[in-house]
C-alpha cells in the first residue's frame, strides 16, 4: 500500500473514532471540517434530522477570487459558516475536526468561527 493510501486510511479511522462520540443535535449541531490539499470546507450539521443547516467553503465564488494564503481563506470560511449558522439560529456547536490535526487551517477556521460568535 502506498503512503497516500495509508495516511488517508489513518485519517478515516481517526474520524470514525471521533464520530462515535460526536453527534450533532438540533440544539448543538456538529461543525464538520474537511481539508483537502487545496481547499477547506465546513458544514453545520444536525445529525438527528440528517440535514445541513449551514455550509461554507473556499470554492465559493466570493472566496475563489481571493488570492490570500490557505490559512487566511480558512479564517474567512470559519467566519462565513459561523455567520450563516447564527442566521439559522445556531449559537452553540460541537466541533468535528474530521480526523485532521487541530492545527494550521483547521485551527484557523475554528478560531474564526468562535470570534464570530459560535460557542464550542
Amino acid at each position: 500500500m502506498s503512503t497516500k493510501q495509508t495516511s488517508r486510511a489513518a485519517r478515516v479511522r481517526r474520524h470514525a473514532r471521533v464520530r462515535r462520540t460526536v453527534r450533532g443535535t438540533a440544539l448543538t449541531p456538529r461543525l464538520a471540517v474537511f481539508r483537502s490539499n487545496q481547499h477547506i470546507y465546513a458544514q453545520v450539521i444536525d445529525d438527528e434530522a440528517g440535514r445541513t443547516i449551514a455550509a461554507a467553503s473556499d470554492v465559493e465564488a466570493a472566496l475563489r477570487a481571493d488570492t490570500s494564503s490557505k490559512s487566511d481563506l480558512a479564517r474567512q470560511v470559519g467566519a462565513l459558516v459561523a455567520q450563516r449558522g447564527r442566521q439559522a439560529g445556531v449559537t452553540a456547536v460541537v466541533f468535528d475536526r474530521g480526523g485532521f490535526r487541530y492545527a494550521g487551517r483547521v485551527q484557523a477556521l475554528a478560531d474564526a468561527a468562535r470570534e464570530e460568535g459560535l460557542v464550542f
